[in-house]
């Protein structure tokens, strides 16, 4: 299934997925119990991908450095993954698994700019640290890496520095 959504078939059915890892369509389903089993062992695997690429980034250093080292860990994140979170997303509304995947990626991403960002954000008033949280972690999302690449057509390197830029400005 994976192999599917990285070569650009975002909603591969059963038996395309079947016919894809040459088995027929009653061993996909002797192995999972319907698709919504599948994609949440395919959503398991894709995070153990991801592994490598997320190791924890420094606290210290200047915001300049910390928010060019979340940028470029992020880079490296989302192009490894984006043709799988695109179909992930067309998915998400009508799968609890994928939903529960996306929203626990989230969460950890929200997570890492909070740490990453710590001394920054607790110089703030509550309100306004609960809103730079926020512009935080929109300016690291997959939406808007997904809006530099495909809609605004910029490089990786281009999207790379802008989601560096946001990060620099929203903590000022």
């Amino acid at each position: 299934m994976l192999a599917l959504l990285e070569a650009g078939e975002p909603q591969p059915t059963a038996p395309r997925i079947a016919a894809h890892a040459g088995v027929s369509l009653r061993s996909v389903f002797q192995h999972f119990d319907d698709l919504e089993a599948l994609f949440a062992a395919a959503a398991a695997r894709q995070g153990e991908r991801l592994t490598p690429l997320v190791a924890p980034l420094p606290v210290a250093g200047t915001v300049a450095t910390r928010a060019a080292a979340l940028a470029a860990q992020r880079a490296r994140v989302y192009e490894a993954i984006a043709p799988v979170r695109r179909a992930a997303l067309l998915q998400e509304p009508h799968s609890r698994a994928i939903a529960r995947h996306l929203d626990a990626f989230r969460a950890a991403m929200r997570d890492d700019v909070a740490r990453l960002f710590a001394a920054e954000l607790q110089r703030l008033p509550a309100a306004e640290r609960r809103e730079v949280h926020a512009g935080l972690a929109v300016a690291v999302s997959f939406s808007t890496w997904n809006s530099l690449r495909r809609h605004q057509g910029l490089g990786v390197g281009a999207a790379r520095g802008v989601v560096a830029r946001t990060l620099r400005a929203l903590l000022g």
